[in-house]
């Protein structure tokens, strides 16, 4: 085969020219690859982020669930602690009613009793005004009701004793003035109530 060849252009070497067209397809395969892997791992980046931040939005909503509800149970807790006020009032207000009212009975009690106790007649013998005298039980009213008296004879003359009255006893002292935590309140018709004085 015959070249023509001019003096200034180089020869070519067909190899060489081979070689360099496969460099020049290996480098942009390489290029190519390291593009995709860089986007790959830029997609599995994005979507572990994507994950991360669809677990922390979950979490925020399911954290602000939990502060609602305790929230709620603070105002439910107020409410029970006003019931139980309430309750607790009540009850005391009762208990200081019936500590009044009994505190009452038995001052009532004690005056009626130092009444009793200073209209009485202090011999033991007399009669009392206004209460009956016993009956006297005689034969005749024996001869009546013989059941009445077991082992006697209706023909026993004379008087069957009636049981004695007890003996009175004395006055019991004066009841100790009330506390300074009361006031003492007289109604007109003599009842005596005392109300606490805060």
């Amino acid at each position: 085969m015959t070249m023509l060849s001019e003096p200034d252009m180089p020869a070519i070497d067909i190899g060489q020219q081979e070689q360099r067209e496969q460099v020049a397809i290996e480098k942009p395969s390489k290029i190519k690859t390291i593009g995709i892997l860089i986007a790959s791992g830029g997609l599995l980046l994005t979507v572990v982020n994507m994950a991360a931040a669809i677990y922390l939005y979950r979490g925020m909503n399911d954290l602000r669930f939990v502060e609602a509800r305790l929230e709620q149970l603070g105002a439910f807790e107020q409410r029970i602690a006003a019931r139980l006020d309430t309750v607790n009032n009540g009850f005391q207000s009762r208990f200081e009613k019936l500590d009044s009212q009994l505190q009452g009975s038995f001052n009532e009690i004690n005056s009626n009793v130092a009444q009793l106790a200073l209209t009485r007649p202090i011999a033991g013998d007399e009669a009392t005004p206004g209460a009956p005298e016993p009956p006297e039980i005689t034969t005749s009213t024996l001869a009546e009701a013989p059941e009445a008296v077991e082992g006697a004879s209706a023909s026993e003359s004379g008087v069957i004793e009636a049981p004695r009255a007890p003996r009175k006893r004395a006055a019991p002292a004066s009841p100790p003035p009330p506390s300074s935590n009361y006031q003492r309140i007289q109604q007109p018709d003599g009842k005596v109530y005392y109300k606490r004085v805060n």
